[in-house]
C-alpha cells in the first residue's frame, strides 16, 4: 500500500504501526459504495437489530419474528443495521499563515534541527489518517484549500490511490489569503452526502462565520471533524523585545512592543477560542485543538479512541 522505498518525511512507520490496530470509525452512518464496517443509513444484514417494523406483502417471510406474533397476534419484520465503507474527504488549510512555526525538532540525520510549521503538522495528519482509512478498505480523498480549492483529489479506496495523495500531500505550500467558510460551504455541497470530512487548518476566521459552514455539512449528513492546529507562540505571544508582525497571508506588517499589546492579544485570543468552543459544541463537531509541539500520534490516538468508544455508546 505504501512504499517504504519511497520514504516521506511526514510518515513515521513507527506510528503507523501503533496506530494500525486502531480503527477509524464514523459517528454516523455513511453512504458507502461497498460492504465495510461502518453503520449505513439503510437495513441490510449485519448481526446487529435495529428496529422492528410492520409487516407489508412482498417481505421476505423468513424474517418475521415469530416470538412478537405470538405477543401481539400481528406481524412484525425484524431489521438489521447494515454495515458500509466511507469516504474519508481530508481537508487540508494551505493559506500563508500555516507556513508559520516555531517548533524545533530533530532531523532525520538526528544532528541538525529544523523547524516544524502547521502545515507540516497538517501533512502528517492527514497522511496518516489516510493510509488508516486505505487499510481498512475505505475510501480517502484529499482537498486543499486556500482563497479556493487549489487541488482536488476524489475520494478512491484504490491502495495505489494513496500515492497520488501522498504526492500532493508533499507537494503543496502555504501561500495566499484563506477563505475557509467559501470553501467549506462548497465541500458541503459537492461532497456526496454521508461523507467524514477532516479539516485541518488554522482557523483564522471570524467563528461566527464558521458556525455556518458547519451546519451546512451536519444538514448533508457529514460526519465532521476539526484538528485546529495552533503554534505555541501564537497561544503565549512569548516575543521579549520590539518585533516586527508580518501578515503571511498578503496583509500588512507592523512594528510592535511586544509587551504594550499582551494583554489585548490574549484576551483577543481567549474570547475566540471559547468562541470557538461554544460553536462547536452547539453543532456537535469533533473537535481537536493542538499545539504542534505535541506528538501527532497521541493526538491521533486520542481521536481514534473516542471515536470507537462513540461506536460502542451508540
Amino acid at each position: 500500500m505504501w512504499n517504504q522505498q519511497q520514504p516521506r518525511d511526514f510518515l513515521d512507520p513507527a506510528v503507523l504501526a501503533a496506530l494500525g490496530g486502531m480503527p477509524l470509525m464514523a459517528r454516523r452512518p455513511m453512504r458507502g459504495s461497498v460492504s465495510g464496517k461502518h453503520t449505513s443509513p439503510t437495513r441490510g444484514s449485519s448481526v446487529e437489530f435495529a428496529q422492528y417494523r410492520k409487516y407489508v406483502p412482498g417481505d421476505d417471510l423468513r424474517r418475521l419474528d415469530w416470538r412478537a406474533h405470538g405477543r401481539s397476534d400481528r406481524y412484525y419484520v425484524k431489521e438489521f443495521e447494515a454495515d458500509t465503507n466511507l469516504r474519508c474527504c481530508l481537508v487540508v488549510d494551505t493559506s500563508g499563515s500555516m507556513e508559520f512555526g516555531t517548533v524545533t525538532e530533530k532531523a532525520t540525520d538526528a544532528v541538525t534541527k529544523k523547524t516544524l510549521t502547521k502545515l507540516q503538522y497538517a501533512r502528517r495528519i492527514a497522511a496518516t489518517i489516510g493510509y488508516l482509512a486505505v487499510g481498512q478498505g475505505d475510501a480517502v480523498g484529499l482537498s486543499c484549500v486556500a482563497d479556493g480549492i487549489v487541488k482536488h483529489l476524489p475520494a478512491l479506496r484504490n491502495p495505489s490511490h494513496l500515492r497520488t495523495i501522498f504526492d500532493t500531500l508533499e507537494e503543496i505550500r502555504g501561500q495566499g489569503e484563506t477563505h475557509l467558510v467559501e470553501v467549506l460551504h462548497e465541500l458541503a455541497e459537492t461532497t456526496r452526502q454521508g461523507a467524514m470530512i477532516i479539516v485541518m487548518s488554522d482557523f483564522f476566521v471570524d467563528p461566527d462565520l464558521l458556525r455556518g459552514c458547519f451546519e451546512h455539512i451536519r444538514f448533508r449528513k457529514h460526519d465532521l471533524s476539526l484538528f485546529h492546529l495552533l503554534d505555541p507562540m501564537e497561544l503565549s505571544f512569548s516575543f521579549g523585545r520590539p518585533t516586527r508582525f508580518l501578515d503571511m497571508e498578503g496583509g500588512t506588517a507592523i512594528f510592535a512592543e511586544p509587551s504594550e499589546i499582551a494583554d489585548r492579544y490574549h484576551q483577543a485570543l481567549q474570547q475566540y477560542l471559547e468562541s470557538m468552543q461554544e460553536i462547536v459544541t452547539q453543532t456537535g463537531v469533533d473537535y481537536h485543538r493542538v499545539g504542534i509541539d505535541e506528538s501527532y500520534q497521541d493526538v491521533l490516538t486520542r481521536f481514534l479512541t473516542r471515536r470507537a468508544m462513540a461506536r460502542k455508546v451508540r
